[in-house]
């Protein structure tokens, strides 16, 4: 029998996130910590008429991969990935996380080698199908976060609004907040973040603001864009921490001019940051800006998927920039760093505030 819980996530995620409809080809990639929402999520796409195409993923596949691999296979054209990805409908992905330090030690450039691999594999998942990602609660993540595991399940559940009987609705409310905030920052032109240690400038003209309502990631919470290449003056400081493949990278000071990173510090994480930034021409530009909205995500948690929506917070990305935004950067890399302005600070767009001590305004 699956639980209640798992059956209105695995709803969520068919049903409202992806919209799968009879016919679809279903790519679902599940963490095997995670079997129990695998199988309701399986039976979810077969209510409706798709055909699930379930593959498992053991915690040390990755480490594996990167200890083993010889450089010609890292440097090799994934194309039966490829192959398969050009033949589905939607893709659902379920992280499960069992050890937040799995590839803590290896070489950070054979990560970035294995990124850039895979890049052509996500363009076509994110741009030409239907896409989300969602996280299952396991006791590593719980304890990442610094919660118990039965106070982490009801943040990661409750995050998601699975203890409302009707998930969807809550997500269409928000969602239609959402709106109303991203069709404001459409017209503007001038972003100014200030907080402690940040005094930042990007242009967003003629830029979208998309609205992150839960089709993409779940939880989501967001609304982003992605700002002119070659506008970001000034500096930044994220002290929320992030997890990057197993690595904590926390205390990151970014410098720009002319839209590009100049100079780059960090407390913990230093020889990560500077292999990232490393990656490709692209790694050193921003390709997003974005405004947490999540009412019920508070507190970081070491999850970037839940850390970028915290409500009062902004997150820049450095890397690839989303299409549907009219963002231009290519990279191999989208790292998402969260800047906390609930104790100090705000974003002005034109001069007017948007958001105040980590208050949306108006």
């Amino acid at each position: 029998m699956i639980h209640p819980t798992l059956e209105r996530h695995a709803d969520l995620l068919v049903t409202y996130c992806t919209s799968i409809a009879p016919g679809d080809q279903v790519f679902v990639q599940v963490d095997v910590a995670a079997l129990d929402l695998a199988r309701a999520v399986t039976r979810r796409v077969l209510s409706a008429g798709g055909e699930p195409h379930l593959r498992l993923v053991y915690p040390e596949q990755t480490a594996d991969l990167l200890e083993l691999a010889d450089d010609e296979l890292l440097a090799s054209e994934p194309a039966t990935l490829l192959a398969e990805m050009e033949r589905m409908d939607a893709f659902i992905r379920v992280s499960a996380p069992t050890n937040a330090f799995e590839l803590e030690g290896v070489d950070p450039s054979r990560q970035a080698a294995l990124g850039k691999r895979l890049r052509t594999v996500t363009n076509r998942r994110t741009r030409h199908t239907r896409w989300v990602g969602t996280l299952y609660p396991t006791p590593a993540a719980a304890q990442a976060a610094g919660m118990s595991s039965a106070a982490y399940e009801r943040f990661v559940f409750g995050s998601m609004f699975l203890d409302d009987p009707d998930p969807a609705a809550r997500w269409r409310e928000l969602g239609a907040a959402q709106q109303r905030l991203a069709d404001r920052l459409t017209l503007g032109r001038a972003v100014h973040i200030t907080g402690p240690g940040t005094d930042l400038r990007l242009e967003v003209t003629g830029r979208t603001w998309a609205n992150s309502d839960g089709k993409r990631n779940m939880p989501s919470g967001e609304v982003f864009t992605g700002p002119i290449e070659s506008s970001a003056e000034g500096v930044i400081t994220f002290e929320i921490p992030s997890s990057v493949s197993g690595t904590i990278v926390e205390g990151v000071t970014l410098r720009f001019a002319g839209g590009k990173v100049v100079s780059a510090s960090a407390r913990r994480g230093q020889e990560l940051l500077d292999a990232r930034l490393a990656a490709d021409a692209g790694a050193r530009y921003l390709g997003e800006l974005g405004i947490g909205t999540n009412p019920h995500i508070t507190v970081p948690s070491l999850q970037t998927l839940f850390d970028e929506k915290i409500r009062g917070t902004v997150h820049l990305a450095l890397g690839s920039s989303y299409p549907e935004t009219g963002g231009k950067n290519e990279s191999s890399i989208h790292w998402d760093l969260i800047c906390d302005l609930r104790g100090g600070g705000g974003v002005t767009l034109d001069g007017e505030p948007v958001l105040r001590d980590g208050e949306l305004v108006g």
